[in-house]
């Protein structure tokens, strides 16, 4: 009945595995575990040995690094059932019941079902805190709010999804890179399918350092502005696409941009310091895409 899959890159899922096989015990299901380990250079064997050892669980290991979209695909293509679960590698259920609650929906009119992600209420250390002071402010998000905009409020790293509709969405993605949820989340819109938001959230573990993180954060706006301009995703299917699509309309492109160039260093030392205003960093998004957009032309 349900297939769970979970990429993995550098990452201990030991914990995550002994609890997600522990509860769809409990939930008496029909169900398997995979896990597909994208050549990673540390984990490896105790990840395995573990797996290993308990039943309709097992690990494919990569002999190349393929990256998230294509080992989702490698997973999909590798379930038994018609029901897939994806969990992120630095996850953990926030309840004891995640499997229960989603195979509850699984009857339902939905194709596609989002649980939510939540964070430790404890700050990290000041180096990794812009992750997590971001995730607590834009990922943690009830899911009554999350339903208002299904298609654009999207956390991958916790859904369950009809195979058939997964393997219809993924295989569109043709390119690697972060910052490819939002055209997942694109496609599921383009394609009228049905999505659900509930509260059956993950605590997210895996928080990088502030520096590794605003890194991604500037590929996933490379990502993003790609998208837009090879007309696969539109500006009402993203926030920062929808400012930045207003400001150019207004010519205020160019005041970004000058901006940019100004206070970049500036504010980049502000985002990576112990105390980052993440409003600050929202408006670096912004400054960041028009200067991006002119300049990789």
């Amino acid at each position: 009945m349900l297939s769970i899959l979970i990429p993995v890159y550098n990452y201990k899922i030991t914990t995550l595995v002994v609890e997600i096989h522990k509860q769809a015990t409990k939930a008496n299901i029909k169900f398997e575990i995979i896990c597909f380990d994208d050549k990673s250079e540390k984990h490896i064997s105790e990840n395995k040995s573990i797996i290993d050892t308990f039943e309709h669980t097992k690990i494919i290991l990569s002999n190349k690094n393929i990256g998230r979209t294509n080992a989702r695909q490698i997973l999909s293509d590798n379930s038994n059932y018609n029901w897939l679960l994806f969990l992120d590698a630095d996850v953990i259920p926030k309840s004891g019941n995640l499997i229960e609650h989603y195979i509850d929906k699984t009857n339902s009119y939905y194709e596609a079902i989002y649980g939510g992600l939540a964070y430790s209420k404890t700050k990290p250390e000041h180096k990794s805190i812009l992750r997590w002071l971001y995730g607590k402010t834009y990922e943690e998000v009830d899911a009554k709010k999350r339903n208002l905009k299904p298609h654009q409020l999207i956390a991958s790293g916790n859904f369950i999804i009809k195979k058939t509709v997964f393997n219809k969405i993924n295989l569109q993605i043709d390119r690697k890179g972060y910052g490819l949820d939002n055209y997942f989340a694109a496609l599921l819109k383009q394609n009228n399918i049905k999505v659900l938001h509930v509260n059956n959230e993950v605590y997210h573990f895996g928080i990088e350092n502030s520096i590794a993180y605003l890194s991604k954060v500037e590929g996933g706006i490379i990502t993003l502005l790609w998208l837009f301009n090879k007309k696969k995703i539109s500006k009402s299917d993203n926030k920062l696409l929808t400012m930045f699509v207003f400001f150019k309309k207004l010519k205020l492109n160019y005041l970004m941009i000058f901006f940019y160039q100004l206070f970049n260093s500036k504010m980049k030392k502000h985002l990576l310091g112990p105390n980052p205003n993440i409003g600050l960093l929202q408006f670096y998004k912004l400054t960041y895409i028009c200067y991006k957009d002119l300049n990789s032309k």
